[in-house]
């Protein structure tokens, strides 16, 4: 699994001119998954993003976790995050899971995201053409990959 995360001030997702989605202060996450990840990897990044210490404490350093800052979370799917850049310039997405394996992994991931942000995530939706819109506070941004945790 890979994510991105972006420390915002608020992002939203619209789907078809509709707002799906919208928090204030926290974090806004694209979450690409591969056929080889599991609820494992989702364990794992769940946990570190929780703790990430990526928001300003008192002294205006970056001390402080999004349960901390009391912030929200906005998870949108994003199989472009698999991408295989190596051959050519049109991007492989071979890595890229299935409908079947990504999707229950990618509700999965969420689920256990809002159990330990104790507060629901909030999503985009599946396989749609979305529109994200965010303002980056920082700008603070952290990739991660599952296959490099140790």
């Amino acid at each position: 699994m890979r994510v991105v995360i972006q420390r915002v001030t608020h992002a939203s997702v619209t789907i078809d001119g509709i707002c799906k989605s919208a928090i204030k202060e926290g974090f806004m996450i694209l979450l690409g998954i591969e056929a080889a990840d599991s609820q494992e990897d989702a364990d794992w990044l769940c946990k570190k993003i929780v703790n990430l210490r990526v928001f300003d404490d008192e002294n205006g350093v970056m001390n402080k976790s999004i349960l901390d800052v009391q912030g929200e979370i906005l998870v949108v799917s994003q199989f472009t995050l698999m991408a295989s850049t190596k051959k050519g310039n049109r991007p492989s997405y071979i890595r890229a899971a299935g409908h079947e394996i990504a999707v229950p992994l990618y509700e999965y991931f969420c689920n256990e995201l809002s159990i330990a942000l104790g507060k629901e995530v909030e999503t985009g939706e599946f396989g749609a053409d979305m529109k994200v819109e965010l303002l980056n506070n920082g700008p603070v941004t952290i990739c991660m990959d599952t296959k490099n945790k140790e």
